[in-house]
């Protein structure tokens, strides 16, 4: 965790993250026309309109109110703006477009709460016995890491927007091909470290990486790629979509229910297929990683004669080497670059699981970090002297309800400061609207 005191140029450097995140998340919503911010695009999420004022509502009601004490001047807002919807139990939000305020209204309300904000973290003294949240800039780093967290909620539902009101931003040119050499790589037993140290040197974690603990790992192959489309397409070809044998009970009632015959992103189109990608629909790229839900990522692996990795095993593939120690990154100690992988919202899709060999692990496993996260099949649970936020309890502990998965990597999306060994994600097992890409491995 984060010293108790930082030096002014550390405090200087952290706020500056955090106005250039904020930054980030305005050019988010430029993407959007004005009346494609009371769009619903997923039904179990809100309203675009809602994020607008969501993020900072969060930054003022932990880091104005829980931190600094300062007192409320828009307490509706702060309410309304507080919470998102999990897709929990089914329950979805039936709001309408006219419940909620204008554009215009929400960003004044934001201007006056960054300023009051920016104003009072300036003036007050982080190592105060009366600020304990302040010390070593703890409530500073949830504000900024939850507004990156949002980014990358914010462009799956921006994904989900129709075309006409998005407005695509410049794109880079699509990566080389890279010849395609599916593969399995070995994993010898050994040990992986899972969670982070408290005092260490990380300045920074959530409540879930906490305590490190030592997991060993028997011998096992995994894929040295992620799935591709052209391989789940053999799966569909197959007849996956119709054997009740490959799924769960829980994940045939569901495709059963959706009536799902392909994934998410797929559409039917003239005898072909078709990619519905972040601002167009495009010829199914073959070499990129299929994104699909746990439960077709399961029914996969049952098809081929294998599993999803546990969080134990991805991280002994990622992360350990043949000596016995372990890297902070799959391709070693170095801080993430672009030459290693497809994250940092270097782009808006997906690149071939083969475009950045300079990504790869000591053990030949390739394209783990970036691209989409990737599923595990751990049940997202707490590790052991795992104690939650005292200002946000429900972060991790109200979805250790034995529903969501652990996954692991990151997006291109995902912001550098988060591809650390220690960051957990976590989804349900049938929501199907994220990155979420997944390899197989031979036990």
């Amino acid at each position: 965790m984060a010293e108790a005191t930082l030096a002014p140029e550390a405090r200087a450097e952290l706020l500056a993250r955090w106005r250039a995140a904020r930054a980030h998340t305005d050019a988010l919503f430029r993407l959007v026309t004005p009346e494609g911010l009371y769009v619903r695009t997923i039904p179990e999420r809100h309203r675009l309109i809602f994020y607008l004022g969501h993020l900072e509502a969060f930054d003022w009601n932990l880091v104005g109110k829980a931190a600094l004490g300062l007192e409320p001047f828009q307490e509706e807002f702060d309410r309304l703006f507080a919470f998102g919807i999990d897709p929990v139990n089914g329950n979805l939000p039936t709001d309408q477009p006219s419940d909620w305020p204008s554009m215009e209204e929400v960003q004044k309300y934001n201007q006056r709460l960054q300023e009051r904000l920016d104003t009072h973290l300036r003036a007050a003294d982080w190592a105060d016995p009366k600020l304990p949240y302040l010390h070593g800039g703890q409530i500073v780093h949830v504000a900024l890491e939850h507004r990156w967290m949002h980014a990358e909620t914010l462009v799956y539902l921006i994904h989900h927007l129709p075309l006409g009101h998005k407005l695509p931003p410049p794109q880079l040119p699509p990566p080389p091909a890279v010849p395609l050499k599916l593969r399995q790589a070995e994993i010898p037993a050994g040990k992986a470290t899972l969670g982070l140290e408290r005092a260490g040197a990380h300045p920074f974690g959530w409540d879930n990486e906490f305590d490190p603990h030592t997991v060993d790992v028997p011998p096992f192959a995994i894929d040295a790629f992620p799935v591709t489309n052209a391989q789940y397409l053999d799966f569909l070809r197959a007849g996956g979509y119709q054997d009740k044998t490959l799924w769960s009970e829980a994940g045939w009632q569901w495709k059963q229910e959706r009536g799902l015959a392909h994934p998410h992103f797929w559409t039917p189109r003239n005898g072909q297929w078709s990619l519905r990608a972040r601002f167009a629909d495009i010829p199914l790229p073959s070499d990129w990683p299929v994104y699909v839900s746990y439960a077709e990522a399961s029914a996969y692996a049952r098809w081929a004669g294998k599993n999803l990795p546990s969080e134990a095993q991805w991280h002994r593939a990622a992360y350990g080497t043949p000596p016995g120690n372990e890297r902070l990154y799959p391709w070693g100690n170095d801080p993430p670059e672009p030459h290693r992988g497809n994250f940092d919202f270097a782009r808006w899709d997906p690149t071939p699981v083969t475009a950045h060999p300079a990504g790869g692990s000591a053990f030949g496993v390739h394209d783990l970090l970036g691209n989409g996260w990737e599923w595990t099949r751990t049940v997202f649970a707490p590790f052991p002297g795992f104690h939650p936020f005292p200002f946000y309890p429900g972060y991790s502990a109200n979805f250790f309800d034995g529903k969501h998965y652990v996954m692991k990597g990151g997006s291109m999306r995902t912001a550098a400061c988060l591809l650390r060994r220690s960051f957990r994600n976590w989804f349900q097992f049938h929501y199907p609207y994220v990155p979420a890409k997944f390899r197989l491995v031979k036990e």
